[in-house]
């Protein structure tokens, strides 16, 4: 039987929290909202959130990463932001160089093991000075728009994270200190409630900034139903494709996620822009698409929207006409599948030792600007057992190809066990590059 007292005892309880929370964000100020003292600030009129950059409108258009920058401005983008802050001098004056803004990112270390790092007094105030030195030697620089202090940090309600929370607003207050002309922001997984609860509540972030890739299904939604506590402007400084860790994404019987041919991935960005991202939403300040660069992550391919000798993707070009509204002259070359042995990755491909096996790509369309065609075969690069995510690209094993015609590859399956993925790479006479790969085991 259920006890209505308890349920009206606890609705009460609910509901004095809440008014609680609300007298105390009352009470809290936000410098860079309607500051018009400062060369970046927020602008609020209506229920609509504007940023404003040296006396003007400026709608982000970004990229995360902090390569191929002129790229960037020809095709429409004006936005960068980065993961620290390694040459960001050079970074900073090839951004002015190509009139692009830099989200300067300030690297904070993953606060989920908080003694390796917090607990340790002499690291902190090193973390500090450095960071200081940083901002009052750019915090000048024309092409800074905001500093964000860490990535995808934890933020929760625990007593063993208060000097997280000392060192991370001790950053915060001394960027406003010595740069009251920039914002600064941090970003979060997703609208995750307890990290921006405590955000709020206990730091001076002028900008809370979002980074989702599975939970963009479900982003408008989530902040709607938040923006009873959260009404304030954010930034999504990632947003991309669906990455190899969703629990629904297909794999093999062996847990090797199925990557999307770059073509598909092209579309999943376009239909991501047009139907998952809250892009008309009166409090985002714009978005920034993952990844603009190269990126191991899984594979080397997986979110790199530029191949390593500065081809661009399929991506690029959607990214040119979401920025735009024009398509680029010459598209990369579009795939529809790569076929082994006339099996697709889905049928869990496994070979014995030594296996003569012949691949084939299978294209949406007869393509003559098709320059070369490069298949590479890698060790699987997604289990690991001290759980660190590799970062550099491996070394391909280039021996076990003996017969390879543009669209047709002949190798031997390696000697030894485990788990490889085979991947054909296509480049243009027009600069362009189209990607597939497929997982397979070899089993004694």
């Amino acid at each position: 039987m259920i006890n209505k007292g308890f349920l009206f005892k606890s609705g009460s309880l609910l509901l004095v929290v809440e008014c609680f929370i609300l007298f105390l964000l009352s009470s809290c100020t936000n410098h860079t909202i309607n500051d018009k003292h400062h060369k970046v600030f927020i602008e609020e009129k209506d229920g609509k959130f504007t940023l404003i950059r040296n006396g003007k409108p400026y709608v982000i258009k970004g990229a995360s990463g902090f390569t191929y920058l002129k790229k960037l401005n020809e095709i429409g983008g004006n936005t960068i932001r980065t993961y620290d802050s390694a040459n960001i001098g050079s970074i900073l004056d090839e951004a002015e160089a190509n009139n692009v803004a830099v989200v300067v990112g300030l690297d904070m270390a993953d606060n989920k093991n908080m003694n390796d790092f917090y607990d340790d007094t002499a690291k902190v105030r090193g973390q500090f000075r450095a960071y200081k030195k940083i901002i009052e030697k750019y915090k000048s620089h024309p092409a800074v728009l905001m500093w964000c202090v860490g990535n995808e940090l934890d933020f929760k309600l625990n007593f063993k994270y208060n000097h997280f929370f000392n060192a991370y607003n001790n950053l915060v207050d001394m960027i406003h200190e010595a740069d009251p002309d920039h914002p600064v922001t941090t970003t979060v997984i997703d609208v995750r409630r307890s990290n921006i609860y405590n955000i709020k509540l206990r730091t001076k972030t002028d900008v809370i900034s979002i980074n989702s890739f599975g939970g963009l299904r479900t982003l408008k939604n989530d902040l709607k139903d938040f923006s009873w506590f959260w009404k304030e402007p954010y930034l999504i400084l990632e947003w991309g494709v669906k990455g190899p860790w969703r629990p629904n994404r297909d794999k093999t019987e062996w847990e090797s996620y199925i990557e999307s041919t770059s073509s598909k991935k092209a579309e999943q960005y376009l239909q991501i822009y047009k139907n998952e991202l809250p892009v008309d939403d009166p409090r985002m300040l714009g978005s920034f698409v993952f990844y603009w660069g190269q990126k191991q992550e899984y594979t080397h391919t997986w979110y790199s929207m530029f191949y390593e000798n500065g081809a661009t993707s399929e991506a690029v070009g959607v990214m040119q006409y979401i920025w735009t509204g024009k398509w680029p002259a010459h598209t990369a070359p579009r795939i529809n599948y790569m076929l082994v042995d006339r099996k697709g990755a889905l049928d869990n491909i496994i070979y014995k030792p030594g296996k003569i096996a012949n691949a084939e790509l299978h294209m949406a369309k007869t393509d003559s600007s098709i320059t070369s065609v490069k298949w590479e075969l890698y060790h699987e690069d997604w289990y690991r057992k001290d759980n660190v995510k590799n970062l550099k690209k491996l070394t391909p094993i280039d021996s076990l190809f003996f017969d390879c015609k543009n669209l047709n590859a002949t190798f031997s399956a390696p000697l030894q066990e485990g788990p490889y993925r085979l991947f054909a790479t296509i480049f243009d006479k027009y600069g362009n590059f189209a990607t597939c790969n497929t997982p397979f085991y070899v089993i004694k």
